[in-house]
């Protein structure tokens, strides 16, 4: 019989599978957060992601479609929201003034948070849209 975190492990690959094959690298420690975003040069894109529908249905597909634009982030990483939750915490300190939200995407430039959609900024509105928003953040951000 499998055990609960093995049945989790194997729900879950996928949603993480989702993002690592279009170029994102998983930070699922603090010390990698830190390392990562700590002395940043440049641009990052850092996706929290969630087991939720919105992020199924929006967020994953939405980041997927916008990285097709001209411009778009150097560094791309993600945390996953109730799994690596102490790398999901570090990250989010570099978040200021935002509460913490799953699924979230932050754009920092240099180490600074420039750019932030919010959960409800996702939900119950389209992937093109969502996509259109976060292409609009790296043509103005990302050189």
């Amino acid at each position: 019989m499998m055990s609960y975190d093995e049945y989790m492990k194997s729900v879950i690959q996928p949603m993480r599978t989702e993002l690592t094959s279009n170029g994102f690298d998983e930070l699922l420690t603090p010390e990698e957060v830190e390392e990562k975003l700590e002395n940043l040069k440049g641009t990052a894109l850092v996706v929290v992601n969630s087991v939720c529908g919105c992020a199924a249905g929006l967020a994953r597909p939405a980041v997927a479609h916008s990285l097709r634009n001209g411009k778009k982030p150097e560094h791309l990483y993600t945390v996953f929201a109730g799994q690596e939750k102490e790398a999901t915490a570090k990250a989010r300190e570099y978040f200021t003034g935002y509460a913490p939200s799953s699924p979230s995407f932050a754009l920092m430039k240099d180490g600074k948070l420039v750019y932030m959609i919010e959960r409800h900024q996702i939900e119950n509105r389209s992937a093109e849209a969502i996509s259109a928003d976060l292409t609009a953040a790296y043509d103005k951000y990302c050189d």
